[in-house]
């Protein structure tokens, strides 16, 4: 468990994936995945503003991205109002701009002491595997510590290929060439009783 200090010294970014496949309803008659993730953006961002007043960056991915800085509890409703789930799953699209304004931080001196973590909610499997694996293996190459950046990958919903894919990253990464282990993926199975929300609020205090 990370001290309180490092957790106030540290940056987050959402990343939360909004292709068609995320309006589904994984219990007859209850919410969709899309608004089980809102009820969990809200949770994240009030825990956040505890430390970090500015708020967090969310991005919301599909075919395209689109991302939203400073993005504090009262601002989450609108974030999700202005989206819909739609399209496909281009992740590596998304880690990319979200790993690369890491380092322009970094470089000019406006990243937090103890780094990143950037937690990504999706239910499928991406479009392009192999360049989800070269953002991070790139990424993983241009810290100089193993704790500087997290990714954290939390699957909602029950693609067996997801599931499978998401696993790899975390298990085979360095022997594909990633300098760190920088990935921890959470699916269904492991969250066992506990919310999104829960899942979300461990990964940064973890």
């Amino acid at each position: 468990m990370v001290a309180g200090s490092i957790v106030e010294e540290r940056d987050y970014t959402l990343i939360i994936d909004k292709s068609g496949s995320m309006s589904t309803q994984d219990q007859p008659g209850g919410i969709s995945r899309w608004e089980t993730v809102q009820e969990s953006t809200l949770a994240v961002a009030r825990k956040c503003e505890e430390f970090d007043p500015d708020g967090i960056t969310v991005y919301l991915f599909s075919s395209r991205f689109r991302r939203y800085d400073n993005v504090t509890s009262d601002k989450v409703a609108q974030v999700f109002q202005e989206n819909d789930p739609m399209g496909r799953t281009d992740l590596a699209g998304v880690l990319k701009d979200a790993t690369d304004d890491y380092f322009k931080r970094k470089v000019a001196g406006q990243a937090k002491l103890n780094g990143e973590t950037i937690l990504v909610i999706t239910d499928g499997e991406p479009d392009n595997r192999k360049d989800v694996m070269k953002v991070i293996i790139e990424a993983s190459r241009q810290i100089d510590r193993d704790e500087e950046l997290a990714i954290s990958l939390i699957q909602v919903g029950k693609d067996a290929m997801a599931t499978r894919f998401l696993k790899a990253l975390d298990d085979d990464l360095q022997g594909a060439g990633a300098k760190f282990d920088i990935v921890d993926t959470v699916t269904l199975d492991d969250m066992e009783n506990m919310t999104l929300a829960e899942v979300l609020l461990n990964a940064i205090i973890d």
